[in-house]
């Protein structure tokens, strides 16, 4: 029993909610589900003393290929691949997109620690763990489970596994992919396995970038008078820099106002844009919220969330044309959206250039036409008939921003949930003085296959430049294309 009470008060320490079972001999085992928190360590009893025993994590290519640092997300644990891994990042290590990249970045970080010792023994990390190349297959381990170790070179992680598993039973083998259909394969063969969840990984998504707040009479006839009032952090679960907050009345008897937190628990009033901008009116909170960042000029990058037919992209192309056309903040609106991965060439279509994107840049087509309708039944119109021949309005592909650098730009960049992290950052630092950028996304209409509604860059970049002062984020949730439009998104 004082053994069985030693490690309860251990594992207490690490973890928040501890579960166990017994084996026949009445020793202590954790649950296999806790192995997922990499702070967790292994208890082993040896005579009357119980040790602190480290996990072996065996990485997947996709991990390395999503993270090219995951060989550090490990704490003190170690970390495997095997030599198969090895041929799959030479195999990605000439692609020219973001997973070309990340493959180069791991065979340069991989040699450098060749140099600190032999890779097969175990190499120390800077962060303290251990990494290991395993150069046999063990494939003799499965040879009864009818898996193709030919057509599937990651079926050798799971033959190490169950090798692992069989020699070394008192220390936990962890697969770790992002290949769901992999981690079945483990579980039939008892192997744990798991997700990698890198540091980037968003978990919570629950930021809108705005919220409502119910206050009194006095406070809202202050912020009529003088623009601005000052409110208590502590009455907001929180409250982010640019994030936008509709004061109401809790008597009822005033009418609700829009205010933008400015930090320190200053909230200015910003204007509600009724009258509209090149023809086109916001139809709710969230799109007043919208315009009031997108015409901003502090404020130079602007991340727009939303189901389909929210208006994102619309209002993001009206801001850019009024700011361009009337103010002439901007030089020019430039618009973009991923046609394919980042760095692949366009030319299997037919045509020149601009035909060549077309199909992929149609629905910012849309947007223009359907403005320029507007623009054609008012009396002073505003946008040019000939406003791409002029070049006020630029769409481009993705494929060739790196190496740019774009000044003085309206920068729109459109279904920006198929981006990854590096992308992200990649078009990002192309900014250069007097540019603002606007993305717009739908972290739930993903085509990338290697990122999720929480991995992609877009939710990366949310969940990045929150707080900052030089960034808004809006998320719409109500439809406006059409009633069957938004029928249709809540219930298929």
């Amino acid at each position: 029993m004082f053994k069985v009470f030693c490690i309860l008060f251990v594992l207490c320490l690490h973890a928040k909610e501890s579960q166990f079972t017994f084996d026949n001999i009445g020793r202590v085992k954790p649950v296999l589900h806790l192995l997922n928190e990499n702070k967790l360590d292994v208890i082993k009893i040896e005579g009357n003393h119980f040790l602190l025993m480290r996990k072996n994590f065996i990485l997947d290519t996709n991990v390395l290929l999503h993270d090219p640092n995951a060989i550090y997300g490990f704490e003190d644990n170690t970390v495997i691949i095997t030599i198969d891994v090895i041929e799959d990042l030479d195999h990605f290590k000439k692609d020219m997109s973001d997973l070309g990249a990340n493959a180069r970045k791991v065979s340069l970080e991989l040699d450098a620690l060749r140099k600190l010792g032999n890779l097969g023994e175990g190499v120390r990390l800077k962060n303290g763990g251990l990494f290991r190349l395993y150069l046999n297959s063990y494939r003799e381990e499965l040879e009864d489970c009818g898996l193709n170790f030919k057509k599937n070179s990651a079926h050798s992680l799971l033959a190490l596994a169950v090798y692992l598993h069989r020699t070394k039973p008192d220390v936990p083998s962890i697969l770790v992919t992002k290949s769901s259909n992999l981690r079945l394969k483990a579980d039939a063969l008892g192997i744990y396995a798991e997700d990698f969840e890198a540091s980037l990984h968003v978990e919570d998504d629950s930021f809108f970038g705005h919220c409502e707040h119910h206050t009194d009479a006095a406070s809202l006839q202050e912020l009529t008078s003088k623009g601005r009032i000052q409110v208590d952090l502590n009455d907001f679960d929180e409250l982010a820099m640019n994030e936008y907050v509709l004061l109401k009345d809790k008597e009822d008897n005033l009418l609700p106002e829009l205010t933008c937190h400015r930090g320190n628990g200053t909230l200015e009033h910003v204007y509600h844009y009724g009258e509209g901008i090149m023809g086109i009116e916001p139809r709710n909170v969230e799109q007043c919220f919208a315009l009031n960042a997108l015409l901003d000029p502090d404020i130079k990058l602007v991340t727009l969330q939303g189901k389909a037919g929210t208006g994102k992209t619309l209002i993001a192309v009206a801001a850019g044309l009024q700011q361009v056309l009337k103010e002439g903040s901007y030089h020019k609106v430039l618009i973009s959206r991923p046609t394919v991965a980042m760095g692949r060439d366009i030319g299997f279509i037919p045509g020149d250039i601009e035909e060549k994107l077309r199909p992929w840049m149609q629905p910012i087509y849309d947007a223009l036409e359907l403005l320029l309708e507007i623009d054609r039944k008012t009396r002073a119109r505003q946008i040019p008939a000939d406003i791409l021949e002029a070049g006020e309005v630029q769409i481009e592909a993705l494929s060739y921003i790196r190496g740019r650098s774009i000044p003085n730009q309206y920068l729109i960049i459109d279904e920006a949930q198929n981006l990854t992290p590096l992308e992200v950052k990649t078009i990002v630092t192309r900014c250069s003085m007097g540019t603002k950028i606007i993305f717009t996304g739908d972290p739930e209409q993903i085509d990338n296959p290697y990122m999720d509604r929480y991995s992609n860059g877009f939710a990366d970049l949310i969940h990045k430049f929150k707080g900052s002062r030089l960034a808004a984020h809006v998320r719409l949730t109500q439809g406006e294309r059409s009633e069957l439009a938004e029928e249709a998104a809540n219930l298929l």
